[in-house]
């Protein structure tokens, strides 16, 4: 019997998946990773009486715990706390103060899912690692979940191809709706439970707050970038992103402007009104740490955040081996930073990170 050891978050689509593979007559094991302390990391803000606010994983482990309970599966924690300070959010506090936008989730993929969890999964025998991803492999390749609007494979897409190797994502084939039901017909603590947003493994949070503990804060002026009036003071250019709208606390107007410019060597904050074409288009980008998956043609798909349809694009192999891709029809707020994801239909073909924007057609 091959031996698969799962990654169970606490939450229902690792929940789910461990059922599946049950069925399909692996060795299961369970393993939980502790990725944050709360209390260790200075960022507790909340009611010290209060448990949940304390301990949030605490509870996610319980959860994870009963339901490997009543599915007669071990399961074995592991601390994961330095390793995701050092090589995740080290990263995003970096990012952070170069004014760009990082996805974490991204890169927690890539050093803990993929990484050291895989590596603590060897210790333990395992023949595949498996995960709640929304993800399908097929033949070696990673292929979007059946259900397009849990699809996952955006935050996968700096995984490597031999990371990707003996690993099973038993969900990939399952609409969300379909895992809630499974999870009902089992009776699990979790059928119910809401899905885990705000950054991997830290959760949801006031994210100024938040960040306030590691990051000074540095106000400075917010400018209409047309007429170069001084319209009011930003907390931080950090917690601010292109085509952002909203917590932009401007008085005095009535008119909605979205942020177009971050300056960040004078601190400044430029937003706009109206035409957001003028501002927020661009024509091309060039991306680093560049991870390929399969060959990259000529002409493929990509988007360039999560929640974003395809756009057609052109990728151009560089010497420096990043890559430029074109999209001529202009795609909006195309943000560095943020990754940069290629598709061949349903197939992922990997990605990279943005590293500058290019306004005009080059």
């Amino acid at each position: 019997m091959k031996k698969v050891v799962i990654g169970m978050s606490g939450g229902v689509d690792s929940s789910v998946a461990a059922i599946l593979l049950q069925k399909q007559g692996y060795e299961v094991i369970g393993l939980f990773m502790r990725n944050w302390d709360s209390l260790i990391n200075n960022d507790f803000l909340g009611n010290p009486n209060d448990l949940d606010d304390v301990c949030p994983q605490e509870k996610d482990y319980n959860d994870a715990l009963k339901v490997c309970e009543k599915l007669n599966i071990p399961l074995k924690r592991v601390d994961f706390v330095k390793e995701y300070w050092d090589y995740v959010f080290t990263y995003f506090l970096d990012e952070l103060k170069k004014g760009r936008t990082p996805n974490p989730d991204i890169m927690c993929n890539k050093y803990i899912k993929f990484d050291m969890f895989a590596k603590e999964a060897n210790k333990l025998g395992a023949d595949y690692i498996a995960t709640g991803h929304y993800a399908r492999l097929i033949d070696g390749k990673l292929y979007k979940g059946l259900d397009k609007n849990k699809d996952q494979t955006y935050f996968l897409s700096q995984v490597s191809k031999k990371q990707l190797e003996n690993v099973l994502f038993p969900i990939g084939g399952l609409e969300k709706e379909e895992v809630r039901k499974i999870a009902h017909e089992y009776g699990l603590i979790t059928a119910d439970k809401k899905d885990s947003t705000g950054i991997c493994f830290i959760g949801e949070r006031n994210f100024k707050k938040f960040l306030e503990n590691y990051l000074p804060n540095n106000p400075g002026d917010i400018i209409n970038i047309d007429t170069g009036e001084v319209l009011g003071k930003h907390t931080g250019l950090m917690y601010y992103t292109i085509g952002q709208r909203r917590g932009l606390n401007i008085g005095g107007t009535k008119e909605r402007m979205f942020v177009c410019k971050k300056d960040l060597k004078n601190n400044i904050l430029y937003v706009a009104i109206g035409d957001e074409n003028k501002y927020l288009l661009s024509y091309a980008c060039e991306i680093e740490e560049v991870n390929l998956l399969d060959d990259l043609p000529n002409k493929c798909m990509a988007k360039f955040r999560y929640r974003q349809n395809d756009n057609e694009v052109f990728p151009i192999k560089l010497e420096n081996g990043n890559i430029l891709v074109k999209y001529p029809e202009g795609i909006k707020a195309v943000t560095e930073g943020q990754a940069c994801v290629f598709y061949n239909g349903d197939e992922c073909l990997g990605g990279g990170i943005i590293k500058k924007v290019y306004k005009e057609q080059i």
